[in-house]
C-alpha cells in the first residue's frame, strides 16, 4: 500500500506566494497518485493572508486544512502546530516563499525510502539568499552540528516518518527547535541535495536576530556547552590571574619592578566584569526557559481551525495551546 503524505507549510505574510506554492504540491502529489493533505498554518501574519488561505481551503476543501495561530509565535513553533494536524504515514515541511520546490518532493520521498532514514533533509546545492542570512544560517547550522555532532546540514525542507514525529511532539517547550528535537530522538538523518530557487517576491521572516534567537534555543534546549565555556574560560582567567599575581609578586621581592600601576588594574577590572556578566547573561537564558516551561507556556494558540473535509466546509473556531485534542472524524487524507 502506498504510504499516505501531509505536507505542512508555515505562513507568514505570505500573501503573493502561498498559492502558486500550493498549487505545486497538489500537481506533483496528483500526478504522483499519493494520497495527502496539505496543512498551511498562518503564524499571526499582520496582512491578508488568512482570507487567501480561507479561500485556498474554499477551492480545494478535500485536501487542505488551515490553521489560524493568534499571534506570531515562530516558525517552529507553528510547524509543531501543524505537525500535531498531520495524519501522513510521511511529513513533509517546506517554506511559503516558494523558494523550496514542489518538484523536488518525490526526490525527498525516493531518498527516506531507499536509505530507510527516519528524516531526510534537502539541502540547498547553492543558497539563495542575501548575504546577512547566509551569514545567519551558517552559525545556526554550525552551531547544530557542534552540539550533535554530525555532518548533516539541517534544513527547514525536510520529510519525516510518522514515528519520529510523534517522538517530537511528546515535547512541549516554549522555545522549540524542531531539527533539535529529531537529531534527539533519532540518528537516522540524512541529507539530499535540492535546487533553491531565488526568492520572487516579499522578503524573508527571519532577520539577524530571530536567527540568533533560534541559535540560542538550540543550545539552551540541547547543550550544556555555553555553561562549560564559562567555566572554563572563568578557570583560565582564574589561572592566569594566579600566574601574574605571582609573578608580580616574586619581580617586586627581587626588586626588579615597581608595582604595577592603574592602567593594567583598569584593564584587569574591566575584563573580569565583562566575563562576569557574560556568565551571568547566559545562567540567565538557561533559567528563562526554565521558568517559561515550568509555567507551561504554550507553543502557539489557534484562533480558528478550516478542517479538510469530503464536501462543504467545515469551519471550527477555537482557542487552544499545544495540547489541543483534534476531531479525528474531521481529519482526512
Amino acid at each position: 500500500m502506498m504510504p499516505s503524505i501531509s505536507v505542512v507549510i508555515p505562513v507568514y505574510c505570505g500573501v503573493n506566494t502561498v498559492q502558486q506554492v500550493v498549487e505545486g504540491v497538489v500537481r506533483i502529489l496528483a500526478e504522483a497518485g499519493i494520497a495527502f493533505e496539505i496543512i498551511l498554518v498562518d503564524d499571526g501574519s499582520p496582512d491578508e493572508t488568512w482570507s487567501i488561505l480561507h479561500r485556498i481551503h474554499q477551492e480545494r476543501p478535500n485536501v487542505i486544512k488551515a490553521i489560524q495561530l493568534m499571534r506570531n509565535f515562530g516558525q517552529h513553533n507553528a510547524i509543531m502546530c501543524g505537525l500535531r494536524h498531520a495524519k501522513g504515514d510521511y511529513i513533509i515541511t517546506m517554506d511559503d516563499d516558494g523558494q523550496h520546490p514542489p518538484e523536488e518532493i518525490p526526490k525527498l520521498l525516493r531518498a527516506i525510502e531507499q536509505t530507510g532514514a527516519d528524516v531526510v533533509y534537502g539541502v540547498p546545492r547553492e543558497r539563495s539568499h542575501a548575504p546577512w542570512r547566509n551569514l545567519g544560517s551558517w552559525i545556526v547550522v554550525t552551531f547544530y552540528k557542534l552540539v550533535f555532532r554530525t555532518h548533516v546540514t539541517p534544513s527547514a525542507f525536510r520529510v519525516m516518518r510518522r514515528q519520529v514525529v510523534e517522538a517530537i511532539l511528546s515535547y512541549d517547550l516554549n522555545y522549540t527547535y524542531i531539527d533539535g528535537l529529531l537529531a534527539w530522538n533519532t540518528d537516522r538523518i540524512a541529507q539530499i541535495e535540492v535546487e533553491h530557487r531565488p526568492r520572487k517576491l516579499g522578503q524573508s521572516g527571519y532577520n539577524f536576530a530571530k536567527l540568533f534567537t533560534l541559535a540560542m534555543n538550540l543550545f539552551t534546549n540541547f547543550s550544556l556547552l555555553p555553561l562549560q565555556i564559562v567555566s572554563a574560560t572563568g578557570f583560565v582567567v582564574a589561572l592566569a590571574g594566579l600566574v601574574l599575581g605571582l609573578y608580580y609578586f616574586v619581580q617586586k621581592i627581587v626588586g626588579n619592578i615597581a608595582v604595577p600601576g592603574y592602567a593594567s588594574l583598569i584593564v584587569a577590572v574591566l575584563f573580569l566584569g565583562g566575563l562576569q556578566l557574560l556568565a551571568l547573561g547566559i545562567i540567565g537564558e538557561y533559567l528563562g526557559r526554565i521558568h517559561l516551561n515550568i509555567n507551561k507556556q504554550p507553543q502557539y494558540s489557534i484562533r480558528e481551525v478550516l478542517m479538510a473535509a469530503v464536501a462543504g466546509v467545515n469551519t471550527t473556531s477555537n482557542s487552544c495551546n499545544s495540547s489541543s485534542s483534534i476531531d479525528n472524524d474531521n481529519r482526512q487524507l
